[in-house]
């Protein structure tokens, strides 16, 4: 199969690779039909080498159709159309248990202390070959990959494996109320759908920050109050000053890590 694959800082090619096969009773093998790119797999392109092999294959947000499954796979069969969540988890560990899926204890990277094991991203998370390929070999699958119906294109589905429950988590977590206000920090992938998960939780006053003139015009179009950071000297005061002096309820920084402009980035 081809994949995308790590050899470097700045530095990915697409190679040929053996095609994945059933490993686990708890594997299953799916065809990937997309996959998305996180801006998070930025951080590998510049500088998390350290814990990457030449060779590594690439990509957390995939989706495809079910090719084999292991004998502890009882809900799928060959032939589902599946979204595939970035982490991989157990589904019945503690952590699991108690939601927090992130930790799972099955698929802990002891090691590096770094939580579950995720697709495509490091040895810090378990060095599992990742999605950006033909064929992904799923483990977990007992629990992991989302089921969706045939008919609507993969673009309909594709945000559930990382963008969708990661904006989602960010908007729980900041705590808006319901008919308050909210900022958000960048108006990339992550930050836009948390602009509109908050307004279909019912928060009244979403304000989006970013300097990206199609950014500001996408988030506009959807009923953000959209600022360009690029025009003020002070944008923390501007947001002040359109919540009565006090800020917003929430802020939410979806800027990213390696930020333009920040020490180091």
């Amino acid at each position: 199969m081809k994949a995308l694959t790590w050899h470097g800082k700045r530095d990915v090619r697409v190679d040929s690779h053996p095609d994945p096969t059933i490993e686990e009773p708890t594997d299953a093998i799916i065809r990937v039909t997309s996959s998305g790119i996180c801006g998070s797999d930025l951080h590998l392109y510049e500088v998390l080498g350290a814990f990457l092999d030449p060779g590594d294959i690439l990509g957390h947000e995939p989706m495809g159709i079910v090719e084999a499954v292991g004998s502890e796979v009882p809900d799928l069969k060959i032939g589902d159309r599946v979204v595939v969540p970035f982490n991989i988890s157990c589904g019945h560990c503690w952590m699991c248990d108690h939601g927090l899926q992130s930790q799972c204890e099955t698929t802990q990277v002891h090691e590096h202390d770094s939580g579950a094991a995720l697709l495509g991203y490091t040895k810090l998370y378990g060095q599992v070959p990742g999605g950006q390929a033909e064929f992904l070999r799923v483990p977990q699958a007992h629990y992991g990959p989302i089921k969706v119906p045939e008919g609507a294109p993969d673009d309909r589905y594709l945000f559930l494996s990382d963008v969708l429950p990661t904006a989602w988590q960010a908007v729980q977590y900041a705590g808006p109320p319901v008919g308050g206000s909210l900022a958000v920090i960048g108006l990339g992938p992550i930050g836009e759908m948390a602009t509109r998960v908050a307004q279909f939780l019912g928060v009244e006053r979403v304000y989006g920050l970013d300097l990206v003139p199609d950014r500001l015009e996408r988030a506009r179009s959807h009923g953000v109050t959209a600022i360009d950071v690029s025009k003020l000297d002070d944008p923390a005061a501007y947001v002040r000053d359109m919540t009565s002096g006090r800020g917003p309820d929430a802020v939410i920084d979806a800027v990213g890590m390696e930020a333009h402009g920040a020490p180091g980035g």
